[in-house]
This record gives structure tokens, sequence and C-alpha cells, in this order.
């Protein structure tokens, strides 16, 4: 009853004027970080550990912006998922090196975990004439994971592979020429991750996109997507040319690197209520 609700809901919201969605986003990231005090404190340690330099005040501040991009993008989800696809392709701008998805050569895209990333996958899903794959984890309700599901399935013939399932189809699709949508750059599994620097900091991170790259014999490709008054914008950037190597570990930490620059761009956007530093490398205590 509540899973429909909720769907109800968002359909509705599709055809609100897109100032007034992001203006009940605003509210509701308001709401949300003074109500759920562990995420904002999780938020609030991982912007004081990346971002040193901040004072108080403006680490506060970005926190609350952090949380108000969150609910906004969090709400967009209903003109992705159930609006008209026109007004999703007009809000949606996909710009950059798009020749890098001519032909059928193999893939991968690295997409980190900014808010907008639903939205990157809806722009190429939606306005490029490949079949697009990626990785995901289910919902623990089945009702919203068959949602996030069709949500994410809505165009262009998509695939998802829940993150639980064997690595074999996910490596068949990208060398069947199916570009791979890769979000790596969480704290998911510390036996499978390694130890390297996120803004100086000790991060574990999945070696996945060196090792899907590698396996694949695939181009990576970043795919950038930034919250923007009108929408989004989602920027194909060119592939990295010294990626993948030999040394997972070397390539991991490139990665990382390389994330750093990019979210420094728009550092309310990234996806700071995740515990990002969950797991920490032996002897060293928790930051939590």
């Amino acid at each position: 009853m509540l899973k429909r609700l909720g769907v109800a809901m968002m359909q509705g919201l599709a055809w609100l004027p897109l100032t007034w969605l992001r203006g009940l986003g605003w509210l509701l990231g308001l709401f949300l970080y003074a109500v759920a005090a562990p995420r904002r404190r999780v938020a609030r340690i991982n912007l004081g550990l990346c971002f040193p330099g901040l004072m108080p005040a403006e680490l506060r501040a970005m926190t609350r912006r952090s949380f108000v991009r969150f609910a906004q993008s969090w709400l967009d989800r209903a003109w992705l998922w159930h609006g008209a696809p026109a007004v999703v392709r007009q809000r949606l701008h996909l710009t950059g090196e798009l020749v890098q998805f001519d032909g059928v050569a193999p893939l991968v895209i690295f997409a980190p975990h900014f808010v907008g990333m639903d939205a990157g996958w809806t722009a190429l899903t939606q306005q490029l004439p490949r079949r697009f794959t990626t990785i995901y984890t289910r919902a623990a309700q089945p009702g919203l994971d068959a949602w996030i599901q069709a949500g994410r399935q809505r165009f262009g013939g998509a695939r998802l592979f829940a993150r639980i399932d064997a690595a074999k189809p996910v490596l068949a699709a990208l060398r069947a020429g199916e570009p791979l949508y890769l979000l790596p750059d969480m704290n998911f599994d510390v036996i499978d991750s390694v130890f390297v620097p996120f803004f100086g900091v000790p991060a574990a991170t999945l070696p996945s996109l060196s090792r899907f790259a590698r396996l694949g014999r695939a181009r990576v490709v970043p795919v950038l997507t930034r919250m923007t008054p009108d929408g989004y914008e989602v920027k194909v950037l060119p592939a990295w040319t010294d990626f993948p190597t030999d040394d997972l570990v070397a390539d991991t930490a490139l990665m990382n690197q390389r994330l750093s620059s990019y979210v420094a761009t728009m550092p309310d956007q990234y996806y700071w209520v995740h515990k990002r530093f969950k797991d920490r490398p032996p002897g060293v205590p928790p930051v939590y």
C-alpha cells in the first residue's frame, strides 16, 4: 500500500514545473538535515576529512547544501522515471565527447556517485543508440526495488545486473559492445577492495574499473552529471589514455585521484551521506 502511494505521489510530482519541484526538494533537504542526525554526522565527518580547510560554519553550510542537493535529486526521479519523454530530453543536456560512443567497441563509463547519477544514466540510455548496462545494489524492500528497476530500464533496452550476481554476464555484455555504466567509488566490501587515498584519506575502494576495463579490453570514459537550474548537464569527458595498466592498486589510486578533482568542482553534489570511510586500514581508528 505504501509503495503504491509513494509511486503515485512521484507520478503526480512528475508534472510539476521544475522550479516548484526543486523548491520542494529544498524544503525536504532542510527537513532531512534537521532530523536525520546520524546521516548529518556522517556527511559532516566526510566533508571535514576531505576538506580540512573548511571553517566550522563553512562545513555546516556545505553539509546542509549536500542534503538539499540529495533531496532535490531524489524528487527529480519523478520526472526522470514518469515524466513525458520530451520533457526528460529537454531537461537532460548531454554534452562533451559524444564521439566516444560511436561504433561498438567495448566501453566502461566511470560514473561517480554525484547526486545526478540517475539523470546521467537516463540521458545516455534515452539519447544514444547503444544498449547500456549497469550494476546496482538491490533495495531491501521488493516493491521499492521493482520501482527503481523500472525507472532505470525505462529507455533504450537498458540492462541491470545486481551486485550480488556473478561478473561473467556483465563482462560478456561489455565485450559484446554494451557500454557498462560503472559506479565503483563507494565503500562496498572491504574483502574485495584496496585501500587507496581519496582526498588524501585511505579509502576502501573496489578496483572494478581497472578490472573490467582490462578483462573487457575496453576504454574508460568518465561521465560527470551536474545538477543545474534547468535540469542536468551530463558531460562526457575524453577517454583515459593511460588506463588500465597491469597494476590494479595503482589504477584504483589514479581513479580516486581524478575523482577528487571532479568532486572539487561541485562538492555539494557528491554523495556524502554514504560512510565512505567505514572500513579502515589495519590499526587505523574508525572515524564514525
